[in-house]
């Protein structure tokens, strides 16, 4: 089983090199893709370094403008090699020690899906009040509409076959890509399990991207993309 870590990067330069290590040294065989998404900082030099330092393990796609997460995870699944897809962020906030956990449920047939809820359990840090009761409040909604019963529908960690990855048709640019994926599996009819995750949350001085109007568009997509072709 070869895992296919997808990492959308966007201005990490202070945690891109540490997450890479930490998704290095789990024992799973991998590869890592990470797709710079128009960095201003010096995120391109770190992934440079990454890719000669792992020749054939740390794969790299430059996107020449900012595009949005949605866009960097689409080219990063057109190109996995990988038997399973995970996604991960390159900040700290979610660790990499919790893949074991995440695959589990796949390699016994439980479930076609796999989500990393930040809410049953586990989490280091105490989330900030607002994000976490917009969280529950549009996952509450995507359930509406879905017929999950999720407890995290935000959450970054989704983990998938590369061959689902390979066939899905994503629209969403930006944060969007969250309920829009969601969306997607429901219409194919596919079972999600949630299992826990560890979770430690940054705020907007730790470089911290997503605000209320990535909220409210949310909302919109989940409405959207649950009826989408």
């Amino acid at each position: 089983m070869k895992l296919s870590v997808v990492v959308p990067v966007y201005n990490e330069e202070r945690t891109l090199e540490e997450i890479v290590g930490r998704v290095l040294a789990t024992p799973h065989e991998k590869e890592v893709l990470l797709v710079d998404d128009g960095s201003s900082d010096g995120s391109r030099a770190i992934i440079a370094r990454l890719v000669e330092a792992h020749p054939g393990v740390v794969r790299s796609f430059l996107h020449e403008r900012n595009s949005g997460k949605g866009a960097a995870l689409q080219t990063g699944f057109a190109a996995v090699e990988g038997d399973y897809v995970v996604v991960q962020d390159a900040d700290l906030e979610y660790d990499p020690q919790d893949y074991g956990a995440l695959l589990a449920p796949l390699q016994a047939g439980e479930a076609d899906i796999v989500y990393g809820s930040r809410f049953l359990g586990r989490t280091e840090r105490v989330h900030f009040r607002l994000h976490t009761f917009a969280n529950r409040v549009l996952t509450w909604f995507s359930n509406r509409f879905t017929g999950y019963r999720l407890t995290d529908m935000e959450t970054c960690y989704k983990v998938f076959p590369a061959a689902v990855a390979r066939e899905l048709r994503l629209r969403s640019r930006g944060f969007t890509i969250e309920p829009e994926l969601t969306a997607a599996f429901a219409r194919r009819g596919l079972s999600i399990v949630e299992v826990p995750i560890r979770y430690e949350n940054r705020g907007y001085e730790e470089g911290k991207k997503i605000g209320w109007q990535d909220g409210v568009a949310a909302l919109w997509a989940i409405v959207r993309f649950r009826f989408a072709p």
